[in-house]
Protein backbone atom coordinates (compact mmCIF):
# COMPACT_ATOMS: atom_id res chain seq x y z
CA UNK A 1 0.00 0.00 0.00
CA UNK A 2 1.40 3.40 -0.92
CA UNK A 3 0.44 6.36 1.25
CA UNK A 4 1.60 9.76 0.11
CA UNK A 5 -0.82 12.20 1.75
CA UNK A 6 0.93 14.78 3.96
CA UNK A 7 0.51 14.41 7.72
CA UNK A 8 -1.31 17.76 7.84
CA UNK A 9 -4.15 16.58 5.63
CA UNK A 10 -7.56 17.45 7.07
CA UNK A 11 -9.04 13.95 6.71
CA UNK A 12 -9.00 12.13 10.10
CA UNK A 13 -8.44 8.70 8.52
CA UNK A 14 -5.40 10.06 6.69
CA UNK A 15 -3.97 11.36 9.95
CA UNK A 16 -4.57 8.01 11.69
CA UNK A 17 -2.64 6.27 8.92
CA UNK A 18 0.05 8.95 9.11
CA UNK A 19 0.38 8.24 12.85
CA UNK A 20 0.87 4.54 12.10
CA UNK A 21 3.49 5.46 9.53
CA UNK A 22 5.35 7.59 12.09
CA UNK A 23 5.26 4.79 14.67
CA UNK A 24 6.56 2.33 12.08
CA UNK A 25 9.48 4.63 11.33
CA UNK A 26 10.35 5.44 14.97
CA UNK A 27 10.91 3.16 17.97
CA UNK A 28 8.91 5.47 20.25
CA UNK A 29 7.45 8.95 19.95
CA UNK A 30 6.24 11.34 22.65
CA UNK A 31 2.64 12.49 22.49
CA UNK A 32 3.63 16.11 21.96
CA UNK A 33 5.91 15.19 19.05
CA UNK A 34 3.16 13.15 17.39
CA UNK A 35 0.65 15.97 17.88
CA UNK A 36 3.04 18.47 16.31
CA UNK A 37 3.80 16.22 13.32
CA UNK A 38 0.10 15.48 12.74
CA UNK A 39 -1.15 19.02 13.32
CA UNK A 40 -3.53 18.06 16.15
CA UNK A 41 -3.61 18.24 19.95
CA UNK A 42 -2.51 15.46 22.33
CA UNK A 43 -6.08 14.49 23.18
CA UNK A 44 -6.66 13.76 19.48
CA UNK A 45 -3.46 11.69 19.41
CA UNK A 46 -4.95 9.55 22.20
CA UNK A 47 -8.09 9.07 20.10
CA UNK A 48 -5.98 8.07 17.10
CA UNK A 49 -4.13 5.52 19.26
CA UNK A 50 -7.46 4.07 20.36
CA UNK A 51 -8.62 3.97 16.72
CA UNK A 52 -5.51 2.02 15.75
CA UNK A 53 -6.23 -0.40 18.61
CA UNK A 54 -9.74 -0.89 17.21
CA UNK A 55 -8.18 -1.72 13.83
CA UNK A 56 -6.05 -4.44 15.45
CA UNK A 57 -2.79 -2.49 15.60
CA UNK A 58 -1.41 -2.78 19.17
CA UNK A 59 -0.24 0.70 20.20
CA UNK A 60 1.41 0.81 23.63
CA UNK A 61 0.82 4.07 25.50
CA UNK A 62 3.53 4.82 28.08
CA UNK A 63 2.40 7.16 30.86
CA UNK A 64 4.46 9.66 32.80
CA UNK A 65 6.69 12.63 32.09
CA UNK A 66 8.78 10.78 29.52
CA UNK A 67 5.94 8.64 28.20
CA UNK A 68 4.93 8.24 24.63
CA UNK A 69 3.58 5.80 22.08
CA UNK A 70 5.12 2.78 20.41
CA UNK A 71 4.03 -0.32 18.54
CA UNK A 72 4.09 -3.59 20.45
CA UNK A 73 7.37 -5.44 19.64
CA UNK A 74 7.02 -8.62 17.64
CA UNK A 75 3.56 -7.84 16.31
CA UNK A 76 3.14 -8.50 12.60
CA UNK A 77 2.05 -5.21 11.12
CA UNK A 78 -0.57 -4.84 8.41
CA UNK A 79 0.71 -4.23 4.86
CA UNK A 80 3.64 -1.82 4.92
CA UNK A 81 2.79 1.74 4.02
CA UNK A 82 5.24 3.62 1.82
CA UNK A 83 5.22 7.16 0.54
CA UNK A 84 5.61 7.62 -3.22
CA UNK A 85 9.26 8.53 -2.74
CA UNK A 86 9.88 5.50 -0.52
CA UNK A 87 8.12 3.13 -2.94
CA UNK A 88 10.20 4.49 -5.83
CA UNK A 89 13.38 4.07 -3.78
CA UNK A 90 12.47 0.43 -3.02
CA UNK A 91 11.85 -0.34 -6.71
CA UNK A 92 15.12 1.32 -7.74
CA UNK A 93 16.99 -0.60 -5.04
CA UNK A 94 15.54 -3.89 -6.26
CA UNK A 95 16.39 -3.06 -9.87
CA UNK A 96 19.98 -2.24 -8.91
CA UNK A 97 20.16 -5.33 -6.70
CA UNK A 98 19.05 -7.58 -9.55
CA UNK A 99 21.62 -5.94 -11.82
CA UNK A 100 24.57 -6.57 -9.50
CA UNK A 101 23.60 -10.16 -8.84
CA UNK A 102 21.59 -10.34 -5.62
CA UNK A 103 19.55 -13.55 -5.21
CA UNK A 104 17.47 -13.46 -8.38
CA UNK A 105 14.18 -15.17 -7.57
CA UNK A 106 13.62 -13.28 -4.31
CA UNK A 107 14.47 -9.99 -6.00
CA UNK A 108 12.07 -10.63 -8.87
CA UNK A 109 9.17 -11.68 -6.63
CA UNK A 110 9.67 -8.71 -4.27
CA UNK A 111 9.79 -6.33 -7.22
CA UNK A 112 6.55 -7.78 -8.62
CA UNK A 113 4.77 -7.49 -5.25
CA UNK A 114 5.80 -3.87 -4.73
CA UNK A 115 4.75 -2.87 -8.21
CA UNK A 116 1.34 -4.57 -7.87
CA UNK A 117 0.36 -2.39 -4.91
CA UNK A 118 1.55 0.94 -6.29
CA UNK A 119 -1.12 3.46 -7.28
CA UNK A 120 -1.75 3.35 -11.03
CA UNK A 121 -0.17 6.74 -11.77
CA UNK A 122 2.99 5.95 -9.78
CA UNK A 123 3.17 2.44 -11.25
CA UNK A 124 3.16 3.90 -14.76
CA UNK A 125 5.95 6.35 -13.83
CA UNK A 126 8.05 3.61 -12.26
CA UNK A 127 7.50 1.37 -15.30
CA UNK A 128 8.68 4.22 -17.53
CA UNK A 129 11.84 4.40 -15.45
CA UNK A 130 12.37 0.63 -15.78
CA UNK A 131 11.91 0.84 -19.56
CA UNK A 132 14.38 3.70 -20.02
CA UNK A 133 16.99 3.11 -17.30
CA UNK A 134 20.43 2.04 -18.52
CA UNK A 135 23.48 0.80 -16.60
CA UNK A 136 27.12 1.37 -17.43
CA UNK A 137 28.28 -1.47 -15.17
CA UNK A 138 28.20 -5.02 -16.59
CA UNK A 139 25.26 -7.24 -15.73
CA UNK A 140 26.66 -9.29 -12.87
CA UNK A 141 23.61 -11.52 -12.82
CA UNK A 142 24.18 -12.44 -16.47
CA UNK A 143 27.93 -12.83 -15.99
CA UNK A 144 27.41 -15.18 -13.04
CA UNK A 145 24.75 -17.44 -14.52
CA UNK A 146 27.14 -20.37 -14.33
CA UNK A 147 26.73 -20.16 -10.56
CA UNK A 148 23.44 -20.60 -8.78
CA UNK A 149 22.12 -17.75 -6.66
CA UNK A 150 22.80 -18.36 -2.96
CA UNK A 151 20.02 -19.80 -0.87
CA UNK A 152 18.37 -16.98 1.09
CA UNK A 153 18.13 -19.22 4.16
CA UNK A 154 21.88 -19.85 4.08
CA UNK A 155 22.59 -16.12 3.76
CA UNK A 156 20.37 -15.28 6.74
CA UNK A 157 21.69 -18.16 8.88
CA UNK A 158 25.32 -17.18 8.28
CA UNK A 159 24.57 -13.50 8.92
CA UNK A 160 22.86 -14.30 12.24
CA UNK A 161 25.68 -16.64 13.27
CA UNK A 162 28.30 -13.99 12.45
CA UNK A 163 26.45 -11.39 14.52
CA UNK A 164 25.90 -13.73 17.46
CA UNK A 165 29.43 -15.22 17.23
CA UNK A 166 27.93 -18.71 16.94
CA UNK A 167 29.69 -21.61 15.21
CA UNK A 168 27.87 -23.25 12.30
CA UNK A 169 27.97 -26.72 10.81
CA UNK A 170 28.54 -26.21 7.11
CA UNK A 171 27.92 -28.66 4.29
CA UNK A 172 29.87 -27.32 1.32
CA UNK A 173 30.15 -28.32 -2.34
CA UNK A 174 33.52 -27.55 -3.93
CA UNK A 175 34.18 -26.55 -7.54
CA UNK A 176 35.03 -30.24 -8.12
CA UNK A 177 31.43 -31.03 -7.06
CA UNK A 178 32.52 -32.92 -3.95
CA UNK A 179 30.73 -32.27 -0.66
CA UNK A 180 32.39 -31.89 2.74
CA UNK A 181 31.17 -31.07 6.23
CA UNK A 182 33.04 -28.60 8.40
CA UNK A 183 32.61 -26.39 11.45
CA UNK A 184 32.99 -22.69 10.66
CA UNK A 185 33.28 -19.62 12.89
CA UNK A 186 31.80 -17.06 10.46
CA UNK A 187 33.43 -13.64 10.84
CA UNK A 188 31.30 -11.91 8.22
CA UNK A 189 29.51 -11.96 4.86
CA UNK A 190 30.92 -10.11 1.86
CA UNK A 191 29.21 -9.34 -1.46
CA UNK A 192 31.88 -8.96 -4.15
CA UNK A 193 31.67 -8.87 -7.95
CA UNK A 194 28.20 -10.41 -8.11
CA UNK A 195 28.80 -13.22 -5.60
CA UNK A 196 28.29 -13.78 -1.87
CA UNK A 197 31.18 -15.01 0.27
CA UNK A 198 31.55 -15.96 3.94
CA UNK A 199 34.91 -15.80 5.65
CA UNK A 200 35.88 -17.23 9.01
CA UNK A 201 37.90 -19.83 10.91
CA UNK A 202 37.50 -23.24 9.29
CA UNK A 203 38.04 -25.95 11.91
CA UNK A 204 38.61 -28.59 9.22
CA UNK A 205 41.76 -26.88 7.90
CA UNK A 206 42.59 -24.84 11.00
CA UNK A 207 42.86 -21.67 8.89
CA UNK A 208 40.84 -18.57 8.07
CA UNK A 209 39.10 -19.49 4.83
CA UNK A 210 36.69 -17.92 2.34
CA UNK A 211 33.71 -19.86 0.97
CA UNK A 212 31.21 -19.03 -1.77
CA UNK A 213 27.73 -18.96 -0.28
CA UNK A 214 26.11 -20.28 -3.47
CA UNK A 215 28.05 -23.52 -2.84
CA UNK A 216 26.75 -23.88 0.72
CA UNK A 217 24.39 -26.88 0.72
CA UNK A 218 23.29 -26.36 4.32
CA UNK A 219 24.26 -24.26 7.34
CA UNK A 220 23.12 -25.23 10.85
CA UNK A 221 23.93 -23.03 13.86
CA UNK A 222 25.43 -24.81 16.87
CA UNK A 223 25.82 -24.02 20.56
CA UNK A 224 29.57 -23.21 20.54
CA UNK A 225 30.58 -19.56 20.62
CA UNK A 226 33.74 -17.83 19.36
CA UNK A 227 35.59 -14.53 19.41
CA UNK A 228 36.82 -12.78 16.27
CA UNK A 229 40.62 -12.24 16.44
CA UNK A 230 41.69 -8.61 16.54
CA UNK A 231 42.63 -7.07 13.23
CA UNK A 232 40.55 -9.46 11.09
CA UNK A 233 38.70 -7.64 8.31
CA UNK A 234 36.35 -9.97 6.35
CA UNK A 235 36.25 -7.66 3.31
CA UNK A 236 40.03 -7.43 3.03
CA UNK A 237 40.41 -11.16 3.59
CA UNK A 238 37.98 -11.98 0.79
CA UNK A 239 39.57 -9.68 -1.79
CA UNK A 240 43.07 -10.89 -0.87
CA UNK A 241 41.95 -14.49 -1.13
CA UNK A 242 40.54 -13.85 -4.58
CA UNK A 243 43.71 -12.05 -5.61
CA UNK A 244 45.64 -15.23 -4.75
CA UNK A 245 43.59 -17.45 -7.04
CA UNK A 246 46.14 -19.56 -8.98
CA UNK A 247 47.19 -18.19 -12.37
CA UNK A 248 50.06 -19.10 -14.64
CA UNK A 249 52.44 -16.36 -13.42
CA UNK A 250 53.30 -14.73 -10.09
CA UNK A 251 54.20 -11.08 -10.57
CA UNK A 252 56.08 -8.63 -8.33
CA UNK A 253 56.57 -5.06 -9.52
CA UNK A 254 57.82 -2.00 -7.62
CA UNK A 255 55.70 1.04 -8.52
CA UNK A 256 57.20 4.49 -8.02
CA UNK A 257 54.17 6.13 -6.41
CA UNK A 258 52.41 6.46 -3.07
CA UNK A 259 50.26 3.75 -1.52
CA UNK A 260 47.20 6.02 -1.62
CA UNK A 261 47.63 6.73 -5.33
CA UNK A 262 48.25 3.04 -6.14
CA UNK A 263 45.06 2.05 -4.32
CA UNK A 264 43.09 4.59 -6.35
CA UNK A 265 44.26 2.99 -9.59
CA UNK A 266 44.49 -0.72 -8.71
CA UNK A 267 41.46 -2.63 -7.33
CA UNK A 268 42.16 -4.53 -4.11
CA UNK A 269 40.72 -7.70 -5.69
CA UNK A 270 43.45 -7.78 -8.34
CA UNK A 271 46.65 -7.22 -6.36
CA UNK A 272 48.18 -6.89 -2.89
CA UNK A 273 49.80 -3.48 -2.35
CA UNK A 274 52.33 -2.69 0.39
CA UNK A 275 54.70 0.19 0.99
CA UNK A 276 58.29 -0.60 0.07
CA UNK A 277 61.55 1.30 -0.13
CA UNK A 278 61.21 3.60 -3.12
CA UNK A 279 57.50 3.11 -3.68
CA UNK A 280 54.79 0.46 -3.53
CA UNK A 281 55.26 -3.26 -4.03
CA UNK A 282 52.49 -4.79 -6.14
CA UNK A 283 52.10 -8.57 -5.85
CA UNK A 284 49.61 -10.25 -8.13
CA UNK A 285 49.07 -13.16 -10.52
CA UNK A 286 48.43 -13.18 -14.24
CA UNK A 287 47.38 -15.71 -16.83
CA UNK A 288 49.04 -13.77 -19.67
CA UNK A 289 52.15 -11.62 -19.34
CA UNK A 290 51.35 -9.52 -22.42
CA UNK A 291 48.17 -8.42 -20.67
CA UNK A 292 50.15 -7.60 -17.52
CA UNK A 293 52.52 -5.46 -19.63
CA UNK A 294 49.55 -3.46 -20.98
CA UNK A 295 48.16 -3.02 -17.48
CA UNK A 296 51.48 -1.68 -16.17
CA UNK A 297 51.79 0.73 -19.09
CA UNK A 298 48.25 1.98 -18.50
CA UNK A 299 48.93 2.82 -14.85
CA UNK A 300 51.26 5.64 -15.81
CA UNK A 301 53.72 5.01 -12.94
CA UNK A 302 57.45 4.36 -13.41
CA UNK A 303 58.04 0.76 -12.37
CA UNK A 304 60.70 -1.90 -11.80
CA UNK A 305 59.95 -5.54 -12.57
CA UNK A 306 61.18 -7.92 -9.88
CA UNK A 307 59.67 -11.12 -11.25
CA UNK A 308 59.13 -12.90 -13.53
CA UNK A 309 62.01 -11.98 -15.83
CA UNK A 310 59.91 -12.91 -18.90
CA UNK A 311 57.68 -9.92 -18.20
CA UNK A 312 60.50 -7.59 -19.28
CA UNK A 313 60.38 -9.03 -22.80
CA UNK A 314 56.62 -8.43 -23.05
CA UNK A 315 57.08 -4.82 -21.93
CA UNK A 316 59.76 -4.34 -24.64
CA UNK A 317 57.43 -5.89 -27.25
CA UNK A 318 54.66 -3.50 -26.21
CA UNK A 319 57.06 -0.53 -26.41
CA UNK A 320 58.05 -1.51 -29.95
CA UNK A 321 54.42 -1.90 -31.00
CA UNK A 322 53.55 1.53 -29.59
CA UNK A 323 56.52 3.10 -31.33
CA UNK A 324 55.41 1.61 -34.63
CA UNK A 325 51.89 2.92 -34.08
CA UNK A 326 53.24 6.39 -33.29
CA UNK A 327 55.18 6.39 -36.58
CA UNK A 328 52.15 5.77 -38.78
Amino acid sequence: MSHSAPPGSSHPTTRVLAMLELLQANHRMRGGDLARRLGVDERTVRRYAARLEDLGVPVVAERGRHGGYRLMPGYKLPPLMLTDDEATAVVLGLLAGRRIGLPGQATESALAKVQRVLPAALRDRVQALRDTLGFTAPDRAAASRGAAAPDTGAVLTLAAAARERRRVRLRYRSWRDTETERDLDPYGLVFHSGRWYVTGHDHRSGEIRTFRVDRVVSAEPGAARFEVPGGVDPVQHVVRSLARVPYAHEVEVLLETTLAEARRRIPAATAALTEDAGGVLMVTRAERLDGMARMLAGLGFPFTIRRPAELRGHVRDLARTLEEQAGR
